[in-house]
């Protein structure tokens, strides 16, 4: 990974377009070739960025970013670099998943019509190059669906199945792959992002899941 802080400018173009101002900025360049842009706030989102696969094409104080999949082009100004250094991070073992969130991909991998009617499983953790998708499944016409287990749905979450549908719809003995967003609680600005790119949200019972009957709550029998 490259790090660079640098007095920037960012302009992207694309299916639209953004500005952002002359300011000190982190600009991320991963392994995976993606380059993301920071500030020193505003959390784990970068402000700006340009996903894998793309090339980055250093002319002077121009870099350019380019999708290789679209027509967006990111171009970065520089005025001022402060800080360039490279890191290797070795590989990543991935996300541990707490124990909750292990239990609920186990339950939905022994009963995957929880998830939708006639769903059947195909593989548990299935190997992507960007790492395991929770659950591959089956629909009841056969086509995939790539399932995202989290216990809050969040938007980082709707984000990494993206990234994963991104990439295994370029496999032919894949494709068409759906996605499916389940958490026990889902936000709302995550729902609207995930069914804004097509993804269905699926709210899980745990206790339901799990057998657990809550004998509190009044029942016909």
């Amino acid at each position: 990974m490259r790090l660079v802080i640098a007095r920037c400018s960012v302009d992207y173009s694309g299916r639209l377009s953004a500005h952002l101002p002359m300011a000190t900025r982190l600009i991320m360049v991963k392994g995976d070739t993606s380059v993301l842009i920071h500030s020193d706030g505003g959390s784990y989102k970068p402000l700006n960025w340009m996903s894998a696969p793309c090339t980055l094409k250093e002319d002077g104080d121009i870099w350019t970013v380019t999708n290789k999949k679209a027509t967006d082009t990111l171009r970065i100004t520089i005025e001022e670099i402060l800080h360039d250094s490279d890191h290797d991070l070795g590989v990543d073992p991935g996300l541990q998943k707490d124990g909750v969130e292990a239990h609920l991909q186990e339950l939905l991998a022994a009963d995957a019509t929880r998830l939708g009617e006639g769903y059947s499983l195909v593989r548990r953790e299935f190997p992507t190059a960007i790492g395991p998708v929770d659950l591959m499944c089956r629909d009841a016409a056969g086509s995939h669906i790539a399932v995202e287990v989290k216990r809050r749905g969040e938007i980082d979450g709707v984000e990494q199945l993206t990234r994963y549908l991104e990439l295994l719809n370029r496999d032919p003995l894949l494709s068409p792959v759906r996605g499916v967003f389940a958490a026990q609680a889902i936000k709302p600005q995550a729902r609207v992002l995930a069914e804004d790119r097509g993804i269905r949200c699926v709210v899980l019972d745990y206790d339901d899941m799990r057998g657990i009957v809550d004998e509190s709550q009044p029942t016909l029998f």
